[in-house]
């Protein structure tokens, strides 16, 4: 959107094409101002240029752009919440059914996709689909957009082929942490990521990967932590996040992630950490399957990737598992 926002422009356009839409609506959080600019400013040069309005370059097709600035609520990653912040209302969750692509914008069909999965539209069409094919791995194909942050000592953004390693983006490409003290864990994928051990490093970053560890590729945030970090600490920023994030529609969501708060203060406290890890189990489990998003449905995993990977810092005794001729594994 800032670097290159002709390319979003180009494949909205021919999304509209392809679904017969006259309107189109960029979504951006207030705290992307250069984005928003950049944006206007491709819109309005397109406009000018007669590559967007009532007869594009003479084709009869009619299609217009708007750039939406929303208030910054994490909840408006969200489709229907995000539907809701467009037609000028609060950002809460729809029920769903209908699903957008029926029942949509102001009632009418609406096509809601990723601005990443826009802007790949040209290069396909330009390039062909076998192309865009060859790079990648298994069913995870094309680029993707990876952002380092937190402890790295390069953090920025890079785009590469799916399937690098989550080592090779971290250590290769970024450095290492700013600290210059090992890596212990990064949490990929948004706040609402699995936290990932230091040892998972040969990851291939592609979605059946991740799935298959616990975990989710997600828009492809990596937030380094060295071996300083409290995971306990940071399963309850999860909880913490969620409470200050949820729309509030739903009992799982919006109670769960104060209860959460609460269970994780106890067991750090060291107040019946056996008892109280049960019962955040149970909670992330309630979670998961009751609330009505993601926003309330995925906080539980940074939660339980942190006790899963991190035990110690829950209190949790290491423990040997057994092999069937009784032999520790």
């Amino acid at each position: 959107m800032e670097g290159d926002p002709f390319t979003l422009v180009e494949g909205m356009t021919i999304a509209a094409y392809a679904v017969g839409a006259t309107e189109g609506y960029v979504y951006v959080r207030s705290e992307y101002p250069e984005a928003v600019e950049a944006l206007n400013a491709a819109i309005d040069a397109a406009r000018e240029r007669g590559l967007l309005g009532t007869d594009i370059l003479g084709s009869g097709l009619a299609f217009d752009l708007f750039v939406r600035v929303g208030a910054g609520a994490y909840i408006c990653g969200e489709e229907t919440s995000m539907l809701e912040s467009l037609e000028g209302k609060r950002g809460t969750v729809r029920a769903k059914p209908p699903i957008p692509a029926l029942e949509g914008l102001f009632g009418r069909p609406t096509v809601v996709n990723n601005v990443l999965s826009l802007a790949s539209v040209p290069a396909i069409l330009a390039d062909g689909a076998a192309a865009y094919a060859a790079l990648g791995v298994g069913r995870s194909r094309g680029t993707s957009v990876f952002q380092l942050g937190g402890n790295i000592a390069r953090g920025g953004i890079v785009e590469t082929p799916f399937g690098v390693t989550l080592g090779e983006l971290v250590n290769d490409l970024g450095g290492g942490t700013a600290s210059g003290r090992p890596v212990r864990a990064m949490q990929v994928g948004g706040p609402l990521g699995a936290y990932v051990p230091a040892e998972q490093f040969h990851l291939p970053m592609d979605y059946e990967a991740f799935a298959a560890a616990g975990a989710m590729l997600g828009h492809g945030g990596i937030v380094v932590f060295d071996d300083s970090v409290d995971m306990a600490a940071m399963a309850r920023f999860a909880f913490t996040f969620c409470a200050e994030e949820s729309c509030g529609k739903c009992t799982p969501c919006r109670v769960g992630a104060v209860r959460g708060v609460e269970t994780i203060d106890r067991i750090r406290s060291g107040q019946e950490r056996e008892k109280n890890l049960v019962l955040l189990e149970d909670l992330c489990e309630l979670m998961t399957d009751g609330s009505l998003c993601a926003m309330g449905g995925l906080t539980p995993m940074p939660v339980r990737s942190a006790v899963r990977h991190f035990g110690e810092d829950f209190g949790v005794p290491a423990t040997t598992t057994a092999t069937t001729d009784g032999g520790p594994s």
